[in-house]
C-alpha cells in the first residue's frame, strides 16, 4: 500500500488550555507551537484555536512523488479542487470539512511489547511472580495515533473522497450510516459517519495492551471521574480493546490495544453490519451521549461554547 500511516492531525478548539493540559496529561508529550508526540510516531497532535471543536487538517503519509501524483489525479477525477507541491497533495472534503494532505512520511518503526505471558486453563506461562501488567508504575503514553472518527454531512461522497479520491479501503461497513476505511494495515485509519453537521467524533491512541488501555483510563479518571464517556469493552468490528474519554472542549479521546490487521486484502472479507451489534462486543452499552455528542445540537446551531 503506498499510504501508509496517519501523520498528524490538527484539532481546532475554542480553549486550547486546558485541552492542550489535557492530552499532556493523557500521555502525548509536549511540544513546540501547540504540538504533541505519540512514542513511535513523532508530532501526531497540534491544537490551535478555532470558535468550535473540529477537526482542521488530517495528515495521511505517502511513500514517495509518484503516489501524490496518483492522489491528485484520483482527486481531480472526481472534480475535487486539488492544491500540489513538491512535497504534498492538499484537498478539502465537504462532507466533513476537513483539509487532508497527503505527504511524503516515513514509515512506523516500532518495537514490539513483550508478551504478556498469561496463565489460563492448562497453560501455566507465569509461575511464582506477579502479572507484569499490575506491576507497571510508568504513565502510560501512546505509541500512535491510530484512527480518526468524523461526522460527514454527506457520507456517500466523503467515503468516496476517502476512497476513490485519496486511495483508502474499506475494510467494514454500516449501509447508509458508515465506513471503515484504512491507510495502512490497520483495519481502519479513517471512519467516516453520516451527521446533521460536520464534526470531529474522536481521535483514537495505541497503547500497548489492554492492561494500558484499563490503566490509562483510570488515571485521567482518578483526576476528574466526569471525563468518563464508555469503556472498558471491547469493539466488534475491528476487534479492539477501548476505552473513551471526553476532553475539555468536547472531543472524545480513545486509549486502544489489539486492533485488526489486514495485512492481504485477498484475505480480508468486507463485513457489512446492521444497527449496534457491530458496535461491541462485550462491556457497558454505549451512553447516548457517545451516539449523539451532547453538544450536537449547538454545533449545528454554531452556539458551541467549551466547558
Amino acid at each position: 500500500m503506498a499510504l501508509h500511516r496517519l501523520t498528524q492531525i490538527v484539532m481546532g478548539v475554542p480553549n486550547v488550555e486546558p485541552t492542550a493540559a489535557y492530552y499532556a496529561e493523557f500521555g502525548l508529550s509536549p511540544g513546540r507551537d501547540g504540538t504533541f508526540a505519540t512514542v513511535d510516531g513523532g508530532e501526531q497532535l497540534r491544537i490551535v484555536q478555532a470558535p468550535h471543536r473540529k477537526l482542521v487538517r488530517l495528515g495521511v503519509g505517502a511513500d514517495d512523488p509518484d503516489d501524490l501524483d496518483r492522489v491528485a489525479a484520483s482527486l481531480a477525477s472526481l472534480g475535487v479542487p486539488v492544491e500540489r507541491t513538491a512535497g504534498r497533495v492538499r484537498a478539502v472534503d465537504p462532507g466533513t470539512e476537513v483539509t487532508v494532505e497527503v505527504e511524503i512520511a516515513g514509515r512506523y518503526q516500532q518495537e514490539p511489547t513483550p508478551a504478556p505471558g498469561y496463565n489460563g486453563p492448562g497453560v501455566t506461562a507465569r509461575t511464582g511472580e506477579r502479572a507484569p501488567g499490575i506491576l507497571r508504575d510508568r504513565p502510560v503514553r501512546p505509541r500512535k495515533l491510530g484512527h480518526v472518527v468524523l461526522g460527514s454531512t454527506d457520507q456517500e461522497h466523503s467515503q468516496e473522497f476517502f476512497q476513490r479520491g485519496l486511495g483508502f479501503k474499506v475494510s467494514d461497513t454500516v449501509p447508509g450510516l458508515a465506513a471503515f476505511m484504512r491507510c495502512s494495515t490497520d483495519h481502519h485509519n479513517v471512519l467516516v459517519q453520516q451527521a446533521p453537521v460536520a464534526y470531529l467524533h474522536h481521535t483514537s491512541w495505541q497503547v500497548d495492551d489492554v492492561d494500558d488501555v484499563g490503566r490509562g483510563a483510570s488515571a485521567m479518571l482518578a483526576a476528574d471521574p466526569a471525563r468518563h464517556v464508555w469503556g472498558l469493552g471491547r469493539h466488534h468490528v475491528g476487534s479492539n480493546f477501548f476505552w473513551y474519554l471526553r476532553d475539555p472542549a468536547g472531543n472524545f479521546s480513545e486509549y486502544y490495544s489489539d486492533l485488526d490487521c489486514i495485512v492481504d486484502d485477498a484475505l480480508w472479507k468486507p463485513g457489512v453490519w446492521e444497527g449496534a451489534r457491530g458496535l461491541y462486543s462485550w462491556g457497558p452499552p454505549p451512553p447516548p451521549s457517545f451516539l449523539a455528542p451532547e453538544d450536537l445540537a449547538a454545533l449545528m446551531t454554531g452556539s458551541h461554547s467549551s466547558r
